[in-house]
């Protein structure tokens, strides 16, 4: 199988990774916008930013320049966007005019685009797909898992999900094998609005645990964000159930708990009175739930969903709170009942 990927981050080298070492021996081209980095994974045989002191396979093929873009989105058989969700819409745009109608196309960013065109605001990587590429065959790799395990060889476990079933059978047959393991969902919409709000939900775990809030508040949080991702992604026309499984319940747990999570590590920095640019800084990687968290809830806002926990994300990114007001308005919420469309404090 010949598969290209975009985009030479530590999730696009790790997907090309495990596609590249797949006992079906596919030919697999990375391909990096930056010339110069990939003249260095070439030359160090590592991607020594995001992913240092891991090797790469040899015939992993690394590839730069527009024309070399075009030449291998013409041939691939299944094209993977590893670009961060706020880069999608230019991504997409470049990859029209040599992708062919019957090449799956699948993404691995989790987030509502953050443009500030109003019709654009909040929309999720397959609304902006429908708008530039609506004719292709589209979809989402997600799921609980770090860039750094993938790249080692742990144990994960991955959703592959679209509304077309050649999709769906590409990525089983790409990348299903050894100690990664793909589960089928044609709940699309589900599997992203889990990727994106769990970003935001981990935001606040990590804020939760800065605080040192012990561990029955950070369980009290988790439970009631998946609680509030559920309600947004019903009212967005995905299933429940999608939720509970490793999309939904899975990734939330991961991202809000993992110590190699940015978005974690961006609320422990927050809880501690850091300044939101000198965390980003100091991370040096992209964390999507800062950059996505005010589209989560404007989305929220228009559908009439509730979101308390995400809005005291925002309100705390915008810095109009400080962290411990933030946990006190929360827990001073009028009590409500678990179940319904009314959200308990958490």
């Amino acid at each position: 199988m010949r598969i290209l990927i975009i985009g030479g981050g530590a999730w696009g080298t790790a997907v090309a990774l495990a596609a590249a070492r797949h006992p079906a021996g596919h030919a697999v081209c990375l391909w990096l916008r930056d010339a110069a980095q990939a003249a260095q994974l070439r030359a160090q045989g590592c991607n020594a930013r995001y992913l240092p002191g891991i090797a790469l396979p040899p015939a992993l093929r690394i590839a730069s320049g527009e024309q070399a873009l075009q030449t291998e989105i013409a041939q691939a058989q299944l094209v993977v966007l590893g670009t961060p969700v706020a880069a999608l819409q230019a991504m997409l745009g470049q990859l029209a005019p040599a992708l062919r109608p019957d090449t799956p196309l699948v993404w691995l960013c989790k987030g509502f685009a953050p443009t500030p065109q109003q019709a654009w605001h909040g929309q999720l990587p397959h609304e902006l797909q429908q708008r530039i590429l609506p004719q292709a065959l589209c979809g989402a790799l997600s799921g609980p898992s770090f860039a750094q395990e993938v790249a080692r060889g742990q144990p994960t476990a991955l959703v592959a999900a679209s509304a077309h079933q050649a999709v769906r059978q590409a990525l089983m047959q790409a990348f299903h094998a050894h100690a990664l393991r793909l589960y089928s969902n044609d709940d699309l919409v589900g599997v992203e609005v889990g990727g994106a709000v769990k970003n935001v939900l981990a935001i606040a775990t990590g804020i939760c645990d800065g605080l040192e809030l012990g561990l029955n508040a950070r369980a009290a949080l988790i439970t009631r964000g998946l609680a509030e991702m559920t309600r947004l992604g019903v009212a967005m026309g995905a299933r429940a159930a999608t939720f509970t499984g490793l999309s939904g319940m899975g990734d939330l747990v991961l991202t809000a708990t993992g110590n190699l999570s940015r978005n974690r590590k961006v609320g422990l920095l927050l809880a501690q009175g850091q300044r939101l640019p000198d965390i980003l800084t100091t991370l040096g990687h992209v964390a999507e739930g800062v950059h996505c968290a005010q589209a989560v809830v404007a989305r929220a806002a228009q559908l009439g969903v509730h979101m308390p926990i995400s809005e005291a994300v925002v309100r705390l990114l915008e810095g109009r709170q400080q962290a411990a007001h933030a946990v006190q308005s929360l827990l001073q919420r009028d009590p409500a009942a678990e179940a319904g469309h009314e959200d308990a404090a958490p």
